[in-house]
């Protein structure tokens, strides 16, 4: 089945609106809906032309700490020879929409919808859209936490399309997660996945782990539970959660629901006063 992504196109809603929308920011957690990525809410980066972007989730203390993440629209022409400021970062890009170019450790790699590139810190990389229409992905960034004797990450560029699901035990595979990264790669702090739900599965316990997330819904709707809620989801809609924040999903079709999942890995508790990312 020829995967479908949801990319916001911004725009504004008419003065003929009612002022009602899911959007909610909580102590737990916070959902971003769709309608809310308008025109009004985009910010610009240095050094990346004819591009726009929508933050998603960024450091914030006594809430989620450990990484930033934007959906990124870059028009025709538009790009970066110089994308991220701070060589500590790592990054993952995922693309929704259209087509760009990576270059990167001196490769070159045309990412369409469904490409992922994972960038481990301090590697030289650029992006530039060659094509007529936008592009539109996300870039997740997080500050790598190096282990001693382990050496960062290499680079990795896959696209979905190649990539196997692997079935949750005792689902019939009507739960599966699409993994870019080999999960016992010790190397790798973060993982970014793809998890999928046919119509009417279910996670069906309140995950309670602690291990933050950043959820896209790349396709298809759901309820949601997040901490006490119950939350209606659909795609285009994301979702914040802190640590320890309970969760679970049931997926009431009639299509696939899919979501764009990243979590913090393979790490021990910081005892000591963490450090700052750069949002």
């Amino acid at each position: 089945m020829t995967a479908k992504y949801f990319a916001p196109k911004g725009g504004h809603p008419g003065q003929d609106r009612l002022l009602t929308d899911r959007a909610m920011f909580t102590d737990a957690y916070a959902v971003i809906p769709k309608g809310s990525m308008r025109d009004i809410v985009t910010s610009f980066l240095p050094f990346w032309e004819d591009t726009r972007l929508w933050v998603l989730a960024r450091p914030l203390g006594g809430f989620a700490e450990t990484f930033s993440q934007y959906i990124m629209e870059v028009a025709p022409g538009g790009g970066s020879d110089h994308p991220e400021p701070d060589r500590g970062a790592e990054a993952v890009l995922f693309v929704l929409e259209g087509s760009c170019v990576l270059t990167a450790g001196g490769a070159r790699r045309d990412l369409e919808p469904g490409g992922y590139a994972y960038l481990p810190p301090g590697i030289q990389w650029s992006l530039r859209n060659r094509t007529r229409e936008p592009a539109r992905f996300h870039w997740i960034r997080k500050l790598y936490e190096e282990v001693p004797g382990l050496p960062p990450p290499d680079l990795v560029t896959a696209d979905e399309a190649d990539i196997v699901p692997t079935p949750m035990p005792e689902t019939g595979g009507k739960w599966a997660t699409t993994r870019f990264v080999d999960p016992a790669d010790m190397r790798h702090d973060m993982h970014v996945n793809i998890v999928t739900l046919e119509p009417g599965a279910v996670i069906p316990f309140a995950e309670t782990h602690v291990m933050e997330h950043g959820i896209y819904v790349l396709e298809g709707k759901a309820v949601y539970r997040l901490n006490r809620d119950w939350v209606e989801v659909e795609a285009g809609d994301y979702l914040w959660l802190r640590a320890f924040c309970p969760q679970a999903c049931y997926a009431g079709g009639p299509g696939r629901f899919r979501y764009l999942l990243y979590k913090d890995v393979n790490r021990h508790m910081n005892l000591r006063a963490p450090s700052r990312a750069v949002g």
